[in-house]
């Protein structure tokens, strides 16, 4: 992972280097991106100009399923990874709604992430920020911040929301996922959304166009299909409805799409820790 020019763009920020974290606001229609990001974020657009249904399906995922947690299965604690640019309906305003007292510690490695999420944070109890990539689960695991507010012993939710496709296979997902899991309690969860090609006329085409794209960017892209997702998750019970595309995951009536779901070429699913 990494970029041509001068400096580490995991510490030194280069507007002139598309971050997908700035062009998913673009994607959402939010203010916080520069003039690459946005020529990046069109010419997806060219290739699929559905990715914005994407984004905001991907956002309305991660209130379902953070409601569900908090209301269903009675979670108070949250690790969020590769959270991104804030935007309305964060993971602690949303469980906040149901829990005050509810714990989130988000995680991203993107300077200008970390920059804007210090600045949301300020003064809400029981949040925190950390710098720290999914490539190193056992550094996120073992951060002072984080242990300070996640107990180990009860129940955790780790929130992998539209971040693994951002890892390719030499890093071994399926192994990073099981790090990140396996200290944790029993009864723990693993959220995760993931895009694909799967719905497309031409998947192999559009893949390496869309590859080719964020080749260019801070970080590349590699979606993966139905089956190549479910092979990340080894030893997880799947919460029903399974892995689902990201509309059909306990729908509500705002969801939309229910007529055709594929258009938000993205997977969806809630495992549990046996």
């Amino acid at each position: 992972m990494g970029t041509e020019g001068d400096g580490d763009w995991r510490t030194t920020f280069r507007p002139d280097i598309p971050s997908p974290a700035r062009m998913y606001s673009y994607f959402l229609g939010g203010k916080d991106h520069y003039p690459a990001d946005r020529e990046a974020a069109e010419q997806v657009i060219a290739i699929s100009p559905e990715v914005r249904l994407f984004a905001m399906q991907n956002r309305a995922f991660l209130r379902r399923v953070v409601r569900y947690l908090m209301t269903e299965c009675g979670i108070r604690q949250f690790i969020d990874i590769g959270t991104g640019l804030p935007t309305d309906g964060s993971v602690h305003e949303i469980a906040r709604k149901y829990d005050p007292d509810v714990r989130v510690v988000y995680v991203d490695h993107d300077p200008v992430v970390l920059a804007h999420g210090r600045n949301m944070l300020q003064g809400i109890p029981g949040t925190a920020i950390i710098e720290h990539d999914l490539r190193d689960p056992a550094g996120i695991l073992a951060d002072e911040e984080l242990r300070k507010l996640i107990d180990f012993g009860e129940p955790v939710v780790v929130l992998l929301v539209a971040v693994l496709h951002f890892i390719g296979d030499e890093a071994g997902p399926a192994g990073l996922i099981t790090q990140l899991i396996e200290p944790l309690a029993s009864g723990s969860y693993l959220a995760l959304s993931h895009i694909t090609a799967d719905h497309r006329a031409e998947p192999a085409e559009d893949t390496r166009k869309l590859k080719a794209i964020y080749a260019r960017t801070t970080t590349s892209a590699h979606p993966r299909s139905h089956r190549e997702i479910l092979t990340l998750l080894p030893g997880l019970d799947l919460v029903e409805p399974g892995l689902v595309w990201g509309p059909l995951w306990r729908p509500d009536p705002d969801t939309g799409l229910a007529d055709d779901p594929g258009q938000s070429n993205m997977y969806a699913v809630l495992a549990r820790k046996r």
